[in-house]
């Protein structure tokens, strides 16, 4: 059975048509406006008639970043898109008809569960994904099952406090895991590092065109990835940081694996073995149990995609 996934972005939505085994058999994208959640209806709408019409299609899943009501009928609020209480399964099938399957899940289980069908975690029945980008996604799979709490807001790790007191969050809060764990944690410490010692920092602005606040997180992996002493303790930095808060979850959860993704992945290796050592460190009664392995996410910008098209089939 063909469901479509729709990957909804702050500024795009991202559809494809996607058959039992995980592939994406064909893909389209729209540019929408944030602030005008009509024109993401109307964007998803659009998408469908394209795609419907090159493969039959019975169900639509929706990946939002946001907090995704239990029942997977709307979100309760989104940071970065002006949902608050928006019914986005209803709107949608006004438009393109009652006759499909909609349901509208969080873009970071989305994700989650595409590694756990199909990529990395496909050979575990429990699992932790971290969708590493502007901020810290997170998706738990236990027992084979996608977590979703009783509100359908679980697995917001983000926003686990880690640092008392700390960088203020935009969730509202102080010391989050994501402004210590994230490609914009990585950005404002690379910015300040490049105001405080220009000299380490001259290879990471030069790339960013000479201007330190132009610095951007594929900037940091280039120099590092170059051997920029500077760049190699940035991301080094911030994968003592993921490592240390997943071995933190896995107090609660105990996964089998750890999966990242999200744009620093692109760092391999140079991110990878940090957070190994920052959670072999961190992990409570090591040496006495199984440890669960950390990997790099296999499905690339795809997941979202993926994820939300097989779970509006179960």
């Amino acid at each position: 059975m063909h469901a479509i996934g729709v990957d909804i972005g702050g500024t795009k939505i991202a559809a494809g048509v996607v058959d039992d085994e995980g592939r994406i058999l064909a893909q389209t994208r729209r540019d929408t406006e944030p602030d005008d959640v009509a024109s993401i209806d109307a964007a998803i709408a659009d998408a469908y008639a394209e795609l419907s019409a090159q493969y039959p299609v019975q169900a639509i899943g929706l990946a939002a970043a946001g907090f995704v009501a239990a029942d997977r009928s709307g979100v309760l609020f989104a940071p970065n898109i002006a949902w608050r209480e928006y019914p986005l399964r209803d709107k949608v099938a006004a438009l393109v008809g009652n006759q499909l399957e909609i349901v509208v899940e969080n873009d970071a289980n989305a994700a989650g569960w595409a590694e756990f069908r199909f990529g990395s975690a496909r050979d575990v029945d429990d699992m932790l994904t971290l969708t590493i980008g502007t901020g810290l996604g997170g998706a738990v799979v236990s027992n084979g099952a996608l977590v979703r709490g009783f509100a359908g807001v679980a697995a917001e790790v983000g926003h686990m406090r880690v640092v008392p007191g700390g960088h203020y969050c935009g969730c509202g809060h102080e010391g989050c895991w994501e402004q210590y764990a994230s490609g914009s944690a990585l950005v404002r410490d690379a910015q300040a590092a490049a105001v405080a010692y220009p000299d380490r920092a001259r290879r990471i602005v030069e790339l960013a065109g000479g201007r330190a606040d132009a610095i951007i997180g594929p900037h940091v992996t280039k120099a590092a990835e170059e051997g920029d002493e500077l760049a190699v303790h940035l991301l080094a930095e911030l994968g003592r940081w993921i490592g240390e808060g997943a071995a933190s979850v896995a107090a609660l959860l105990d996964p089998a694996m750890v999966v990242i993704g999200g744009g620093v992945a692109a760092a391999g290796d140079l991110l990878l073995e940090p957070a190994r050592k920052g959670f072999a460190e961190q992990l409570s009664a090591r040496g006495h149990r199984p440890e669960a392995t950390i990997v790099i996410a296999s499905m690339g910008n795809d997941a979202g995609i993926v994820g939300a098209a097989d779970l509006a089939r179960l």
